[in-house]
């Protein structure tokens, strides 16, 4: 087994979840899940990190000498370049921290960081909805929108780091991320009913047969068609997978954006082009977080 496990850890505003996997994608251990607290200094967030690691080594009964590298896949913004997290502000105690520096010293083992939501989908591209696929676009739909770009088997950078950003570009009044987020299901809500509820709150009443609810589902699927057919009519990829919390709405809002992208983009990929759910829960973080150690693709830096 020596050097043949591989590290993942998702680390967010919200959690921390660290794993454990083989080069072939097998979940070793149960991960281990701890809140960030983000407002906490920052000796104190990477003290939970790194207690988080020896805790998923001690679950495998492994040491560290077995670990081929660790993997982290951090909110953003980052330089990936030397690994540090720039003014994030899920991270208002890590700005301009070395991150990848702090973890390689202290582990002694190759360290590799990317975004987030770049990590969730590397790792449905490589285990998940995506495996066997050679272009995969993938949107994390949540807090915000994150968008990733794999191709044969690597996390696309694009020239500064910042391929798949999406959530600055204009949209209506603000940016895309305005309306196609948490806070924008709710802000569609609000211009419906005149009241406010969170993005769960709205998808239990639509489980519920809520009238006002499931029209907003529709309205959300309209407004994510979007920023799907501009990345299919950019990238013409293989297959296109949805993540992240919003995305356990997919049946309210999926007609309507299937309907609506259908429409937008080129004829051929409209006919070919398969959207779909992520496969891998909350796992996919983390395990795409541990797949930028895989040697064959080191996808992370």
């Amino acid at each position: 087994m020596k050097n043949k496990i591989l590290i993942g850890v998702d680390f967010g505003g919200t959690k921390i979840m660290t794993g454990a996997m083989s080069e072939e994608g097998k979940i070793l251990c149960d991960p281990i899940k701890v809140p960030t607290n983000s407002t906490e200094e920052s000796k104190e967030i990477l003290k939970r990190i790194t207690e988080s690691i020896e805790g998923v080594l001690f679950r495998t009964s492994a040491s560290i000498d077995e670990v081929a590298g660790i993997g982290l896949g951090v909110t953003g913004p980052l330089d990936l370049k030397d690994g540090v997290i720039l003014e994030c502000p899920q991270l208002p105690t890590m700005h301009l921290y070395p991150l990848k520096k702090v973890v390689e010293e202290y582990f002694g083992r190759p360290v590799y960081m990317n975004n987030d939501a770049n990590c969730f989908i590397y790792g449905e591209a490589l285990f998940g909805a995506g495996a066997g696929k050679n272009t995969v676009v993938g949107f994390t739909l949540g807090t915000g929108i994150g968008c990733a770009i794999i191709i044969d088997g690597k996390i696309f950078a694009g020239s500064t780091g910042s391929a798949g950003e999406i959530w600055p570009s204009p949209y209506g009044n603000g940016t895309i991320e305005d309306i196609v987020s948490g806070a924008g299901v709710s802000k569609i809500y609000s211009k419906i009913c005149g009241q406010t509820k969170s993005a769960l709150e709205i998808g239990k009443l639509a489980e519920n047969g809520d009238h006002n609810a499931l029209l907003v589902w529709e309205e959300l699927g309209k407004h994510l068609s979007v920023a799907i057919s501009w990345a299919i009519n950019l990238m013409d990829p293989d297959i296109v997978i949805l993540g992240g919390s919003i995305s356990n709405a997919y049946k309210f809002f999926s007609s309507s954006m299937e309907e609506n992208v259908r429409k937008q983009i080129c004829p051929t990929p409209a006919k070919m082009t398969k959207i779909v759910r992520a496969t891998l829960g909350q796992f996919a973080g983390f395990i795409g977080a541990a797949s930028l150690a895989i040697p064959a693709g080191r996808s992370g830096n």
